[in-house]
């Protein structure tokens, strides 16, 4: 009985001296920095979508950024909350300016950190716009700052975005 404890008590031992060594000498950092790329290439994913909604206008596509929760703080008035919402202050906006034309949208991202299925980005973006096809262009550089959400499936939304 003895021996056996000694040898069980000898095994556990060398484990955790192998799971120290394997700590210090980085194994898993792969999977962590796999796992940081993937998340950085589903947010630049993102950001792609986010330049085409933007040039197009279209409602869908512009709410398909949003995760469910989401809030947007950089709309005139009142927070817009929630997809529904989202969906709701685009097409009233379209309806409203049907000839509303982005004719640049170029956003610059100084900062992405992530972590733990968040993600936080600081910049600023330049924006060329017409509310009308009889409108001189409007062109305006902004800060901005925006909280990710990562979703189940690896995708990255919008959960927050307010100007800086």
């Amino acid at each position: 009985m003895r021996h056996t404890s000694l040898l069980t008590f000898l095994v556990f031992v060398a484990g955790l001296g192998i799971g120290f060594l394997a700590g210090i000498a980085g194994t898993g950092t792969l999977q962590r920095r796999n796992t940081h790329a993937a998340d950085l290439a589903a947010i630049e994913k993102l950001h792609r979508a986010d330049v085409e909604a933007t040039l197009t206008q279209d409602p869908g596509s512009l709410t398909n950024l949003w995760s469910d929760d989401g809030v947007n703080l950089q709309v005139p008035g009142q927070p817009v909350v929630g997809l529904k919402a989202m969906q709701a202050f685009y097409e009233k906006f379209r309806a409203d300016h049907p000839d509303f034309s982005v004719l640049k949208y170029a956003p610059n991202y100084n900062d992405v950190q992530v972590a733990d299925g968040w993600g936080i980005e600081v910049g600023y973006y330049e924006v060329r716009y017409r509310m009308s096809a009889k409108d001189n262009p409007v062109s305006i550089e902004a800060k901005l700052t925006r909280v990710l959400k990562r979703r189940s499936d690896g995708s990255w939304k919008f959960a927050l975005v307010c100007p800086k």
